[in-house]
């Protein structure tokens, strides 16, 4: 039993204890009223709960599921002839259907796996559903859309707030649990940074506490994404320093730092650059999804906007 990471042993096994927009939450809810699970397709950032709602809705129904997760075996085929074949054609024991749970969906491959998960899903539909997690929900086929009702894991106006709140006061709980003294300033400090990627907060929480007590020590070790020298150096075409700026960056997400060069540009870029840049740091974007180094990619990104660039 894995109850050493906070992230497992504190995942919340019901719909109710989960930390959602209430609209979002009375959405699976209605799905348990009804006692059915439809083909679902959960879309969202990374750490904000699709994976954790997918299993409570599971429990709630009393559905056996599996787990599979596309990262690791979504570019096998076999994978679908061999484990979620025999899972999906077996009768369940419960009164529920089957429930094979795709997890990173976005990782499996477009040109083989996922077209055959298609006719899977209309194969097996007297006896098993299938729910699809992505954080980008255009890397999965129009078929799969069509077939699966789509659930967007977006947070809107005051539902931040809203959602930030629940999950400091769930944190702050987690920590009291585990006997951790905790500065209150320096938690909402890290929620902030890493919101809506609540993996993230309580991974980053974890590895923080192993001293038993989160203080404001800790902040010198995350640090706000400050882009100002990076424009400059960008300016000036000079490119060591720009690479010095990603080296000391590299703890923060790479689309957290594309997002905040974006919102600088506007100020510093002639006219037509600005499109440029934007169509830059969407390609780069969508690339920090599978590539390897993300080093690499954010240098790369911010080294194209040096060279197509011209800044006022």
């Amino acid at each position: 039993m894995n109850e050493f990471l906070y992230v497992e042993k504190y995942r919340p096994q019901t719909i109710e204890d989960t930390i959602l927009p209430k609209p979002l939450k009375e959405t699976f809810k209605d799905f348990v009223e009804i006692g059915e699970i439809p083909n679902l397709l959960l879309c969202g950032s990374a750490g904000v709960g699709k994976t954790t709602i997918a299993k409570a809705l599971c429990n709630e129904l009393n559905a056996d599921f599996i787990v599979i997760n596309g990262s690791d075996e979504g570019r096998l085929i076999d994978t679908l002839r061999t484990k979620i074949k025999n899972f999906a054609s077996t009768v369940s024991l419960s009164s529920s259907a089957k429930v094979v749970i795709l997890d990173e969906a976005d990782y499996i491959s477009a040109d083989s796996v996922q077209p055959a998960l298609r006719n899977f899903i209309e194969e097996f539909s007297s006896n098993c559903r299938f729910i699809f997690t992505c954080n980008y929900k255009n890397k999965i086929i129009e078929p799969l859309h069509s077939r699966c009702a789509v659930v967007e894991f977006s947070l809107k106006g005051k539902e931040k707030q809203q959602v930030a709140a629940a999950f400091f006061k769930r944190l702050s709980t987690i920590l009291e649990n585990e006997r951790i003294d905790a500065d209150k300033k320096v938690l909402a400090e890290l929620v902030q940074k890493h919101f809506p990627d609540f993996r993230r907060v309580l991974n980053e929480v974890q590895r923080y506490s192993t001293s038993g007590k989160i203080d404001s020590g800790i902040l010198a070790t995350f640090s706000e994404v400050k882009v100002e020298d990076l424009i400059r150096d960008l300016k000036a075409s000079n490119f060591t320093e720009v690479r010095k700026w990603v080296v000391a960056n590299l703890d923060n997400d790479t689309n957290t730092i594309l997002r905040k060069v974006y919102d600088a540009l506007y100020s510093h870029l002639k006219g037509p650059s600005i499109a440029a840049a934007v169509l830059i740091i969407a390609k780069y974007q969508y690339q920090s999804a599978f590539v390897a180094d993300q080093e690499i990619n954010l240098l790369a990104a911010l080294t194209e906007i040096m060279i197509e660039c011209d800044f006022q």
